[in-house]
């Protein structure tokens, strides 16, 4: 799908390549201080505050009829703002390590806990460690198609796929809770290779997680609407769905959009680092769309520059965009970024083509591959 031409580097010119994207790192963690706290504590009380609003005017809409449409459609709206910076620019941030040096325990990355089904431990291992070190290699990053969808050619097709197309509208609603079971190895389980104990062992944090979120949602405050529990019920429910699909157009839009590559493991044998920077880059894809598009994306509008750093404050991502995208020039490097529209358009093109039979093109393996790199 990709006609995008990367120049093959030499070793000596990778190695340089990668020296100047240490240097970028470094100059910046030596800035990092006073103003990444004041942002990051700004980004917790707006979802703190957006969230006591959002809940409050659910429970006005519930108990003043008069009001009840626009005060619930303005309470999904300030909920769900407060659920997407709190997932997105807070959570996810948070638990790469990105703020540890303020020393906060409200704010470190090995113990926070997301307002989401998904465990905070479950998350820092499939994507922290699983996603971020082997990112786009098959067999070894599970969000290439989280083990439902065919999304590369260079994944094995299979009749189930043909589905494809209705599961990744419903994996969009429900995708909070893809990401919580994640890590339970389902299609172990039911190719019986793992043991129902070994499962259920697995599953009970989880099924503690998505217990205490479903009764915090879907009990304890749409209770305190008394008779109108089902006003406020709906208004979770609303919250999380659309939170839910603005997390995975944001996340399909950062690896799976026409011009992202995936890689054979073979790829990352011996891998230097700069041929890890120049897979991340050829794996990942950036949005234009501004500060807005930064914040609710939880600067994932960068996310190239996020699997360059994912442990420097996100904040900065935008700064740094600038030298990382003169770097890629003059090494001959693509740096695929595009608006939401367009990248999210091609990921759509990618479920529908990918959904049939299809080979890789001969032009996508000899054009600058990694492997020749």
């Amino acid at each position: 799908m990709s006609r995008v031409h990367n120049r093959a580097l030499s070793a000596g010119e990778l190695q340089s390549f990668g020296d100047e994207l240490d240097a970028i790192r470094a100059r910046v963690q030596r800035q990092v201080g006073a103003d990444d706290a004041r942002y990051i504590r700004r980004i917790v009380a707006a979802v703190r505050w957006t969230g006591v609003a959002g809940r409050a005017l659910l429970l006005v809409g519930a108990f003043v009829h008069s009001v009840l449409i626009p005060a619930w459609i303005a309470g999904v709206v300030l909920l769900t703002l407060s659920k997407i910076l709190e997932n997105m620019e807070l959570g996810h941030n948070v638990m790469h390590g990105q703020y540890d040096w303020m020393g906060d325990p409200q704010l470190n990355g090995n113990t926070y806990e997301w307002d989401i089904v998904a465990t905070g431990d479950n998350w820092r291992k499939t994507h922290n460690f699983k996603h971020h070190t082997y990112t786009n290699v098959r067999g070894m990053d599970d969000d290439i198609g989280y083990g439902l969808l065919r999304i590369f050619p260079e994944q094995r097709w299979r009749p189930f796929y043909l589905l494809q197309p209705f599961i990744a509208v419903v994996f969009a609603l429900l995708f909070e809770w893809g990401v919580a079971i994640q890590d339970l190895r389902l299609g172990r389980w039911f190719a019986g290779k793992m043991k129902t104990a070994e499962l259920r062992a697995l599953f009970l944090p989880v099924g503690r997680k998505m217990g205490r979120q479903m009764l915090k949602d879907y009990v304890v405050f749409p209770l305190l609407a008394g008779p109108f529990f089902l006003t406020v019920l709906l208004g979770n429910l609303a919250a999380n769905v659309l939170r839910s699909i603005w997390t995975f157009v944001i996340i399909f839009c950062g690896h799976f959009t026409a011009d992202a590559e995936v890689f054979p493991k073979e790829s990352i044998r011996n891998e230097s680092r700069g041929h890890w920077y120049l897979r991340q880059l050829r794996g990942s894809s950036n949005l234009t769309g501004g500060k807005l598009m930064n914040v609710l994306s939880g600067n994932l509008s960068h996310q190239i520059e996020h699997h360059f750093y994912p442990d420097l404050p996100a904040n900065r991502y935008a700064q740094i965009a600038v030298e990382v995208k003169q770097v890629c020039a003059r090494y001959g490097q693509h740096y695929n970024t595009g608006s939401l529209p367009r990248q999210f358009g091609q990921v759509m093109w990618r479920i529908v083509r990918h959904a049939f039979p299809s080979r890789p093109k001969p032009a996508r393996q000899s054009s600058g591959a990694l492997q020749s790199a």
